[in-house]
């Protein structure tokens, strides 16, 4: 299971995806592909690994055992986006696309998102933005409703990956909800209550805990399900 982010501090990235590993009993391999300076509260400061060494990276954790699923974060520059997109073998992957932190801090540059479009999205089981990231993927404004949120990730869907699920941890309401779309098939919903408490990483938590069900041969539906309601048990303690 490698787990492609970044690293340094309990804020986001590896810690989280490793404790969240830990509790679902998935053993981690893990590739840095920046290394960061951040707490609780926000990114410092930002250094991307040289695209090199995350090739050997990556190399070195594939060949330490076989994986059943690989979970992508942080990838800050184009050069890490097609490092990645060059090694990544065909097993389920969940690619959460961090364009920048709640606090603000910029995660990925303009030539990287539109490598990730274009060269890693195409390969990806799943691919789990929150309401920003499905506009800024496209280039446009955040949806207001959610006739248009539907739209934006069908839209989405379009570049490739087998699924999109868009979490609503950004919208508004007594609940948040996360939407499963994929491009035959019915949406399918998970909505949690909405706790009034602001956390970082909770996205790398979802993506990792999906990608932890998928490792152990889950549904995508069950992975998700599980993953939604593993968070909201984070937030709500």
């Amino acid at each position: 299971f490698p787990h492609w982010g970044k690293g340094s501090g309990r804020g986001a990235g590896p810690p989280r995806g490793v404790q969240v590993l830990g509790h679902f009993a998935v053993d981690a391999l893990c590739a840095v592909t920046a290394v960061t300076a951040q707490s609780d509260a926000r990114v410092a400061a930002i250094h991307p690994v040289p695209p090199e060494l995350v090739r050997a990276q990556i190399a070195a954790a594939l060949a330490t055992r076989p994986v059943g699923a690989i979970k992508i974060g942080v990838l800050a520059t184009r050069a890490a986006v097609m490092a990645v997109a060059e090694a990544l073998p065909a097993v389920p992957t969940v690619l959460d696309p961090v364009l920048a932190a709640t606090s603000g801090g910029r995660l990925l540059d303009e030539p990287g998102r539109r490598a990730l479009c274009e060269a890693l999205i195409p390969r990806v089981t799943l691919l789990t933005p929150n309401v920003p990231e499905t506009a800024a993927l496209l280039g446009e404004a955040p949806a207001r409703d959610t006739a248009t949120l539907l739209d934006q990730a069908y839209r989405l869907l379009r570049l490739g990956m087998q699924a999109v699920l868009v979490k609503g941890g950004h919208a508004q309401g007594p609940e948040a909800v996360d939407l499963l779309v994929r491009p035959h098939g019915e949406v399918v919903r998970f909505a949690t209550p909405r706790f009034d408490v602001a956390r970082r990483g909770t996205g790398c938590m979802l993506s990792a805990s999906i990608a932890a069900g998928l490792a152990l041969g889950m549904p995508l539906d069950a992975a998700c399900r599980r993953a939604k309601t593993y968070v909201s048990n984070i937030l709500r303690t």
